[in-house]
């Protein structure tokens, strides 16, 4: 089979197309047959060893796909060979067909087609679990969403409005803000161009915003957290800025205010019951058509790196993808 594999660590460009044997399915696990692979931010720093998941040399980059059940391997009963299914990777995903834990993938409903399914989960995986489990968002509450028109910050912003929230999103130019008004956005900052603290200040009659969806980092932490309201809630989901930023403990302290991490890979990892359930009220919000995901750029597997390229020069509006299949 093809894949596209990092075989030192560098650059998106270093990456090679390269033909190798197709897995076994081991214990718990199935064997799919990929037709099309979700590009995320992690892929930017796993092929350069600077993520927190390190696999061994040589490793196919890509952490979520969407195809079609091949296989299944031992102890599996809730999967058979051609259920249409969604999975999560870490990593590997980038390759005809590719083995994932039966607890980690998902049955992908008829109303979903399989290309939007690999663009769905781990966006809106990550952007739910966020605002339902980390922040316990309420409706009425102010949610600011940084970054709002990549992946998991055009999510966030569909997913407040479902969850009644009033939605301030924010972003580096008119064009990735005028998609995030498209999605439902209340209000709009360009950061680029406007001081962060003092608009959210005027926006908010001095209230400041109860919750903090923060997957930039960088010089627009500081800004945004000074800006919380009392008890306010700072979701940390990523650092696409580039620098993890530092911020003075004594913000929360007098704010109230709490910052709270969001590791979406590890929670699914270890409440495996829990994400099955979020995944189905998505599905459920995507069927009643509250969901509408964007795919902005789509890739075949050979111009794989130029994909991951395009989301490390931060040039994303919602979600890329990598196409190895025009099967659905």
């Amino acid at each position: 089979m093809r894949a596209l594999v990092c075989e030192s660590y560098g650059p998106p460009e270093s990456l090679k197309l390269r033909d190798i044997a197709i897995p076994e399915p081991g214990p718990g696990e199935v064997l799919i047959r990929t037709h099309v692979a979700g590009v995320n931010f992690p892929d930017t720093l796993i092929i350069e060893n600077k993520y927190q998941i390190k696999p061994p040399l040589p490793f196919s980059p890509g952490g979520e796909l969407s195809g079609l059940v091949a296989k299944v391997g031992p102890g599996v009963t809730g999967f058979r060979p051609g259920d249409r299914a969604a999975a999560l990777t870490n990593w590997g995903a980038f390759a005809e067909y590719v083995v994932a834990q039966a607890a980690r993938t998902t049955h992908v409903p008829d109303t979903m087609p399989l290309d939007i399914a690999a663009a769905f989960t781990m966006a809106y995986g990550t952007s739910h679990h966020a605002l339902k489990q980390r922040a316990q968002l309420q409706p009425g509450e102010t949610l600011l969403v940084l970054g709002a028109s990549g992946g998991v910050g055009l999510a966030a912003v569909e997913l407040g409005k479902v969850m009644g929230a009033h939605v301030i999103a924010g972003a580096s130019s008119p064009e990735k803000l005028q998609i995030a008004r498209d999605y439902g956005a209340d209000q709009l900052i360009d950061y680029s161009a406007q001081d962060l603290k003092a608009t959210l200040k005027a926006m908010t009659g001095g209230k400041g915003v109860d919750v903090i969806y923060d997957p930039v980092g960088d010089r627009l932490a500081e800004p945004a957290f000074r800006s919380i309201a009392w008890g306010g809630r700072y979701l940390v989901v990523g650092f696409a800025g580039g620098q993890i930023p530092s911020i003075p403990l004594n913000l929360p302290l007098v704010k109230g205010a709490s910052i709270v991490g969001v590791f979406w890979g590890d929670f699914v990892a270890r409440t495996a019951k829990l994400h099955a359930e979020n995944m189905a009220e998505l599905y459920a919000w995507y069927a009643e058509g509250r969901l509408r995901p964007l795919i902005s750029q789509r890739f075949d597997l050979a111009r794989g790196g130029e994909a991951i390229r395009w989301i490390q020069d931060r040039k994303a509006h919602g979600k890329v993808v990598v196409t190895l299949s025009d099967e659905d």
